[in-house]
């Protein structure tokens, strides 16, 4: 259930957030962006992603021994974060797949409306094998609690070191966020930036789209546990609290600053909060998501509007 949250972030959630934003015109070519990047990344997942991301190579990058899913099947499990408890590794594998699709997904919202359709398509086959998938697996790769004694280096470089990212801050928010500072920056600024008038054109399905990235980021975060336990439970209020504590940040610092409240504006700061919480959802206590929620929301309005 928790990999159908996390597709439901990436269309039609994801999708119809940044449909909303663009102009008229605009919409269909964003919203076929992120639909075939979801289906060539989930086929680039099961190609080489997989193995590349959780299999023991050096400390940057795994290896091919599970390319094209070799030696996964139903018989096959996977650890999680308890002795003794295992997961079906195909069930591992399409959840972690439906990360690796949100992520290059995520990036276009910073170049929407002035990328052609081919080269993007090129670009997240190459992202993904060289930004996600070294990144996934040195964050996220580890041999497991039961193995742990007899492998202790068998990590990725940033696990070993000590990085806590519950469920994905690194691997999705701040690498897809980077790429796409880098893509806006080496495409340029739209023709008419400036000079034209280009209000977001429907922010209804904005909304829509970030009511849905809301329900499903549930599955991201809580599903991160790999247990439905208490751990689980904990990430899960998290979410929630902290995205309420960030939708009345951004509400409040707008009303401030400009005057008023926007639908955009809570819309936004409803995605602030869920990006800020990830990382720490089964880390801290519920106040202290509201705290990071809260940070979130007002940070990010400076972000959009000052930085």
């Amino acid at each position: 259930s928790s990999d159908l949250l996390v597709l439901m972030m990436s269309i039609p959630g994801l999708a119809l957030f940044y449909g909303g934003l663009v102009r008229t015109k605009n919409m269909l070519s964003v919203l076929m962006q992120v639909l075939t990047i979801v289906s060539v990344a989930a086929l680039v997942w099961v190609s080489w992603g997989y193995s590349l991301a959780f299999t023991s190579g050096s400390p940057y990058i795994g290896g091919l021994s599970k390319a094209f899913l070799a030696g996964v099947d139903g018989t096959t499990f996977a650890a999680t974060f308890s002795n003794n408890v295992y997961i079906p590794e195909l069930a591992f594998v399409v959840f972690q797949m439906t990360f690796a699709c949100i992520t290059p997904a995520l990036i276009v919202g910073a170049f929407a409306e002035r990328v052609k359709f081919t080269p993007l398509i090129i670009f997240t086959v190459l992202w993904l094998t060289l930004a996600y998938f070294p990144v996934a697996h040195m964050v996220w790769y580890w041999a497991g609690p039961d193995f742990l004694p007899d492998a202790p280096t068998d990590t990725g470089l940033l696990w070993g070191m000590g990085a806590l990212d519950f469920a994905g801050g690194t691997v999705v928010h701040i690498n897809a966020g980077i790429a796409g500072l880098v893509g806006c920056l080496v495409i340029g600024k739209r023709l008419g930036y400036r000079t034209e008038n280009m209000p977001p054109h429907s922010l209804v399905m904005t909304m829509i789209g970030a009511s849905l990235l809301w329900v499903g980021w549930f599955g991201f975060n809580a599903g991160s546990n790999l247990e439905a336990n208490a751990g689980a439970a904990l990430a899960f209020i998290n979410t929630l609290v902290a995205t309420a504590a960030a939708v009345l940040a951004w509400a409040l610092t707008e009303k401030i600053f400009k005057g008023k409240s926007s639908a955009l504006g809570v819309a936004s700061g409803a995605v602030a909060g869920l990006v800020g919480i990830t990382p720490a959802a089964g880390l801290v206590g519920p106040f202290g998501a509201v705290a990071i929620g809260f940070i979130a929301g007002v940070v990010c309005v400076w972000g959009v509007t000052g930085l």
